[in-house]
């Protein structure tokens, strides 16, 4: 079977990685060991294995003509029409991508379900930025929303994340997918907060349903994503939502020091919630070296420098 057409897209511009040039592992067909109830590809039985996949190869030459007729590709993205860990030559895909992608960084993006698995993590360590969905803890979670293949050791997910994230000398994302009355209750997002204040992740995006999903299922509003947010302290923490409402608002230069304290902001926050005064005010707490601009795997952050 012929792949070359179909397993690059791109390059695009991505809001949160720059111009991405995608590579797609599994373009023939649905190979995942999640069956998520959001997922915006239809859904199919879980497999543990890929039985249809390209040669690296073929990716390798793929990437290499993209290079040449689009040199300014920011990142390469490493994904699948499922997960692209269950590429069976994943390591050796990265080792020959790291020989030819120069300046280029690469990304994955992962449902984090096997990363537990030592040929995974190590393959994994040799990627630039390193994203993994966290959207349950609990087994019950597991089972009911991301609806896991019976090979997933879901209690080793967590603990292989702690691990990894002391190891790699990378970016590690996390990104957890709210749904509606399905992982959105108190326990799970205790749960949750618990885990990442573990993991220490440099940034957790967090989000909900924003395109036709595989099942009948809901998303749950802004003001959730925000609540949430707010209980993950001390953690740099991005809100993905389309059309997020704006609220423009007078703030002092105490409750600017205080709000950046409890969790730092993005930029796109500052945009959606301070009015022209607030942010001169945000701009001269800058200049006085008590709020800082970081950069986190792309996103800009306003931070707090005095704890």
């Amino acid at each position: 079977m012929s792949y070359s057409n179909s397993i690059i897209f791109g390059p695009i511009p991505s809001r949160r990685f720059g111009i991405s040039l995608g590579i797609d592992l599994s373009p023939s067909k649905k190979q995942c060991n999640f069956d998520c109830l959001y997922c915006e590809l239809e859904g199919a039985k879980t497999v543990d294995k890929m039985d249809e996949y390209p040669s690296v190869e073929n990716i390798i030459n793929e990437i290499k003509n993209s290079f040449e007729m689009h040199p300014k590709i920011d990142v390469i993205t490493l994904t699948a029409n499922g997960e692209p860990t269950l590429y069976p030559k994943l390591d050796e895909l990265i080792t020959e991508i790291n020989k030819i992608k120069a300046n280029t960084k690469t990304l994955i993006l992962s449902n984090g379900s096997t990363i537990y698995k030592k040929e995974i993590y190590d393959a994994l360590l040799k990627i630039d930025i390193v994203k993994l969905s966290l959207d349950c803890i609990s087994e019950k979670c597991f089972k009911k929303l991301d609806r896991v293949n019976s090979s997933v050791e879901t209690q080793k997910i967590v603990p292989a994340m702690i691990d990894f994230s002391k190891q790699t000398k990378n970016d590690l994302v996390l990104e957890i997918l709210f749904v509606k009355d399905l992982n959105d209750k108190i326990e799970e997002i205790e749960l949750l907060n618990k885990a990442i204040n573990q993991i220490k992740p440099k940034r957790v995006d967090i989000g909900t349903i924003d395109r036709p999903p595989a099942y009948e299922v809901k998303p749950v509003t802004y003001e959730f994503l925000e609540n949430v947010a707010s209980e993950f302290k001390n953690i740099n923490v991005n809100i993905v939502y389309k059309n997020r409402p704006k609220s423009m608002q007078t703030y002092s230069e105490d409750e600017i020091i205080k709000m950046l304290k409890r969790r730092p902001l993005t930029a796109e926050d500052i945009e959606n919630m301070f009015d022209n005064q607030s942010k001169m005010t945000l701009n001269d707490l800058i200049k006085n070296k008590i709020i800082t601009l970081i950069n986190s795997s792309g996103v800009e952050f306003y931070k707090n420098l005095k704890k």
